[in-house]
Parts: structure tokens; C-alpha cells; sequence
């Protein structure tokens, strides 16, 4: 059975929204992140490793959700900054592991503590802050396991 056509007003739709969400979010981070010289990409990298390092390339970019095409150079500059190290693994030359540098180790702390100050200008208590990222994720993941291919177009092809 075929849904009628509904014209949806752009700020309607939840794509939008999540997209303007999304966007206002890389600019609050990059503000917040800013005094550290971090991008948010390399920011939830150091995330990943604070929770358990090493990690090989591939494990970090299942993490972060990037792929190793944009992981490998982010892991480049990140050493270069100092944040990173990477070595090859020992017994499989193939694999490179990530691990935290002094530097990022060292840091953890007075990053957390600033943008746990910037995300207090958000002005969310716990719960809705939980209840919020809890709506985000079950949006997140109904996309993931939609699959619009399999709607059959019925009008007109433009």
C-alpha cells in the first residue's frame, strides 16, 4: 500500500533538523576544543583511546565510525601534534596500533574540565541531557536499518 504524498515544510522534517544539529555541534566544538588545537574528529579519537588504548586502526575507525581513509591521516597529524603514537604490531606487520602519547595523557583532565564547562552553556540537567542523546541514538540507529532502496518509486522519474 502506498503512502499519499505529504509535503513535509523543510523545518518539519527530521533530516533537517538533525542536520542543522549536527552542524551547530561541529561549530560548538570547535570553539570548545580550540585552546587544546584539537578538532572534534581528533577529540572523540582521544575519547576512544581514553577508554582503552591501544587499539588497532581498524578497532579505533569501529569506535569513532570513520573509515581508514579518513582515520589514517587524522592518526597522522594527531602524532604529529604529539597526542598519538602509532606503531606496527610486532606479529603482524599489516597492523598498526594506536596508543596515547604523555602529552594526551596529561591533557585528559583539563580537556574534560572545559568541555564539561562548555556543555554546562547548554544548559541541560542530567536527565534531559540522557533523555536527548537517548533520542538521538534510537534516531541513529532506525536510519542505519532503514534501507531505502527498497521502496518502489511510483511516480513520475525526474
Amino acid at each position: 500500500m502506498a503512502t499519499p504524498t505529504k509535503n513535509i515544510l523543510l523545518d518539519d522534517q527530521l533530516c533537517f533538523a538533525l542536520y542543522t544539529a549536527s552542524k551547530r555541534f561541529n561549530h560548538f566544538y570547535a570553539d570548545a576544543l580550540a585552546p587544546f588545537k584539537l578538532t572534534y574528529p581528533q577529540y572523540i579519537t582521544l575519547l576512544a583511546l581514553w577508554e582503552n588504548s591501544p587499539m588497532t586502526v581498524r578497532e579505533l575507525g569501529s569506535h569513532v565510525n570513520l573509515d581508514s581513509g579518513t582515520l589514517t591521516p587524522l592518526l597522522k597529524r594527531m602524532q604529529t601534534q604529539g597526542w598519538v603514537e602509532r606503531k606496527r604490531d610486532e606479529d603482524d606487520e599489516r597492523q598498526v596500533n594506536i596508543s596515547l602519547s604523555q602529552k594526551a595523557i596529561d591533557a585528559k583532565n583539563d580537556i574534560f574540565a572545559h568541555v564539561n564547562s562548555c556543555m554546562d552553556l547548554l544548559g541541560m540537567d542530567d536527565k534531559t541531557y540522557a533523555e536527548t542523546r537517548n533520542t538521538v541514538n534510537f534516531a541513529s540507529d532506525r536510519i542505519k536499518n532503514a534501507d531505502p532502496k527498497k521502496i518502489k518509486y511510483t511516480g513520475n522519474e525526474v
